[in-house]
């Protein structure tokens, strides 16, 4: 069905609007959504308190992880206690409705990642890098069984925004998360760590489409989408042009004011002006919904109280990201404590949203008493508003949610045909089951769909759907995982009409090139001139695998065929470049350096761009947003290491370089002294710098010295502090 075109953005913005708190219905009546679309409660509270994230297992039960100690004043009093929790919601007769929760696990400390297994539930919680499963052994709804499944006691004492979120299972069989340079396998019980050359970036929130590519997205740097172009195991293949030229623009239908970045991100009406707190988003994969909306990449905006809508098109291999609408969103409210901060396609086919529900929305660095915000939210008495949440499923006239799924109790065979199903929950879920159970009995059905063997669902009566394109991606996939895939299996998914089809043949080569298999790559040659942009980028990203003369004869060729095609020169670039750009630019730059100032520098490479990059900019020289000053030839970063030290353990705020920021330098005294000068030791030598490292002895003395500093120093400050004492 076509949808109806949205009606034009209210002329008239209500622009100090109450902070009064409403009631579930009264929120759902302030929302403005396109015609046909509607709003349905699944949860609020006092049943769910701050929820942050939402999954389902294999039969529908929903987990809701809520940070119950997240901002329960200005000062963020009491947020490390373990008072937070997972519920989980059940519907017990099949009527589209949840008529049970319960406590499944309790006493956390801000869960932020969950990932539904089997009948087990992997989570992490803040501050750490361990995660467990839980499992319900007797029924009652409560997790009574608790195992280590990733062992790593470091604490992570990064603030709690500039932690990862995600534990997304993709359709290669890899679990990804934001911000940290890892990625993770499943096998015999536990996670396995792989590291990435560069990290992904990415703050809250993490998706993926149809096909596996995963979109993040960075609240700190204003930056709603960021490195999706290609799966981030390739490094950082950003482009300039990969969201139109007004995407990064917002239209709520409310004024606001507790915004950290202050009056530069607000118009004159009030309204915010521009993605500030992008997070929480979704691809809607479903089949409950218009089929206009599959593919759509939905990013929420909880301080503009709004849900963004983009569509995805393809420009010679590069996505490229549009509002689904002009100077309007899909979803905006007038609720002030509206704040959307995930969604999901459910099995249902719907799609879901989580509302945090909270009068504040940005964590206690950002809101000290010299903080812009901080005065607002007083004013609003937005610090009052807490203990709320609520679940929202979004559904069409027409449309009726799909049936409640019992993918636990299916048998290995009965998954296969799952494997097609027009919703991309139930697809997952099946491949993942079918991996975790390990049965290689279903290896010849696999191998038979996934080569497009059309005589395959007439074989087997339990068959619900015909094997589509999609059905072919996840057989190919599942066979991945199995370890089953063998060289024929691979040469004619090379062949395949689809070119996802191909291009994920071609990412599954890449063991089989760096074990020198001739015919192979002798095969992949042949797709140098495949008609599809995509599959050449792909190829030319995985050739990198090969050690064969061959293969940079092949990335040669291709760059030459393809002047016009950035994307495609870029990957084979890095490719060629010792398959990281970056770290050959660092390699460079620390050839001089004794072994220990070395490892520090590429320790601080790693650091830098887990947190610092986000609004530093990945090449340090800042964003087009202005969010913070650039690295790349700075004073403070080339000159005195004292003064960098304090700027970095206890903030800044204020000009610089006659330049105002939305946003002030947050103190980082939280970091250990080795992180602290790993990452200083990095940019004072990237980025076109070149200058002394910092070492741990350098941070010991400076935090030493002022222990009593409690607010962010200005330039003046800094500079007039640093004559008083030179003097002495």
């Amino acid at each position: 069905m076509q949808e109806a075109p949205p009606p034009p953005r209210p002329l008239k913005i209500i622009a100090n609007p109450s902070s009064a708190v409403l009631t579930p219905e009264q929120s759902i009546n302030s929302m403005k959504l396109p015609p046909g679309y509607h709003l349905e409660l699944v949860a609020s509270e006092p049943d769910i308190q701050e929820p942050v994230a939402i999954v389902w297992d294999g039969n529908g039960r929903m987990y809701v992880a809520e940070m119950r100690s997240y901002m329960q004043d200005i000062k963020g009093t009491g947020e490390r206690l373990p008072v937070c929790r997972i519920t989980r919601f059940e519907d017990t007769d099949g009527d589209g409705k949840m008529d049970k929760h319960t406590v499944y696990i309790d006493s956390m400390v801000l869960p932020r990642m969950m990932l539904a297994l089997d009948d087990r539930l992997v989570v992490n919680e803040t501050y750490t890098y361990n995660m467990y499963s839980y499992r319900d052994t007797n029924g009652d709804g409560i997790a009574d069984e608790k195992k280590l499944v990733y062992h790593n006691d470091k604490p992570d004492d990064a603030n709690l925004e500039h932690q990862k979120s995600g534990l997304v299972w993709n359709v290669d069989n890899w679990i990804y998360v934001t911000s940290n340079p890892v990625r993770y396998r499943y096998a015999n019980g536990m996670l396995l760590v792989d590291s990435l050359t560069s990290s992904p970036s990415g703050q809250w929130g993490l998706t993926n489409n149809n096909y596996g590519r995963l979109f993040f997205s960075s609240a700190g740097g204003e930056t709603p989408a960021l490195n999706f172009q290609e799966n981030p195991v390739y490094g950082e293949l950003d482009m300039d042009k990969q969201r139109s030229n007004d995407f990064d623009e917002v239209w709520p239908i409310v004024g606001n004011t507790d915004v950290q970045g202050g009056p530069i991100r607000m118009r004159a009406d009030s309204t915010l002006n521009h993605f500030t707190a992008s997070c929480g988003q979704s691809v809607y994969r479903g089949d409950r919904l218009p089929a206009t909306m599959i593919g759509d990449l939905f990013i929420c905006e909880p301080v503009g109280r709004l849900i963004r809508r983009a569509k995805m098109t393809d420009d010679n291999g590069m996505t490229v990201l549009t509002n689904a609408y002009d100077k309007r969103e899909f979803l905006a409210s007038t609720d002030l404590n509206f704040r959307p901060v995930n969604t999901a396609t459910g099995p249902d086919g719907c799609l879901y949203i989580v509302d945090m529900h909270h009068g504040i929305i940005q964590e206690s660095a950002w809101t000290q008493p010299d903080s812009y915000i901080h005065p607002q939210i007083k004013r609003k008495k937005l610090d009052l508003n807490i203990n709320r949440g609520r679940i929202y499923r979004l559904v069409h006239d027409g449309f009726k949610p799909g049936p409640k799924p019992q993918l636990l109790n299916a048998s290995n065979q009965e998954l296969v045909t799952y494997l097609s199903h027009p919703n991309g929950w139930w697809r997952d879920n099946a491949q993942k089951l079918l991996v975790i159970h390990a049965d290689k009995s279903v290896v010849p059905a696999l191998k038979k769909i996934a080569t497009n063997e059309r005589s395959i669902w007439e074989k087997f009566a339990f068959w619900k759907t015909k094997p589509t394109a999609l059905g072919r991606l996840h057989a190919l996939w599942t066979l991945e995982g199995l370890y089953a895939i063998d060289e024929q299996t691979l040469v004619i998914a090379l062949k395949d009409e689809d070119a996802e089809i191909r291009k994920a043949a071609v990412r599954i080569s890449e063991p089989f090139l760096q074990l020198q298999n001739t015919a192979i790559l002798t095969q992949l040659e042949n797709l140098k001139t495949d008609k599809n942009a995509g599959v050449r980028i792909q190829l030319a990203l995985s050739l990198r695998y090969s050690k064969d003369p061959k293969a940079m004869v092949i990335l040669k060729q291709l760059q030459t065929a393809n002047p016009n095609n950035p994307l495609l020169i870029k990957a084979a670039s890095i490719s060629m470049e010792e398959k990281d750009e970056s770290m050959a630019v660092l390699r460079a730059s620390t050839k001089g350096m004794d072994g220990e100032d070395r490892d520090l520098v590429y320790k601080g490479a790693g650091n830098f761009k887990q947190v610092c990059a986000t609004c530093h900019g990945m090449d340090g020289k800042g964003l087009a947003t202005l969010v913070a000053p650039p690295l790349a030839g700075s004073a403070r970063v080339n000159g005195d290491k004292d003064i960098l030290l304090n700027i970095v353990l206890h903030g800044l705020k204020g000009p610089v370089d006659n330049k105002k920021y939305p946003d002030l330098m947050v103190a980082q005294k939280e970091h250990t002294d080795e992180y602290i000068a790993s990452v200083l030791s990095y940019i004072r030598n990237s980025f076109g710098n070149k200058q002394h490292v910092v070492s741990v002895d350098d941070v010991k003395e400076i935090r030493a010295a002022t222990t009593e500093r409690q607010t962010a120093w200005t330039l003046e400050e800094l500079y007039e502090s640093k004559k008083k004492s030179t003097k002495k």
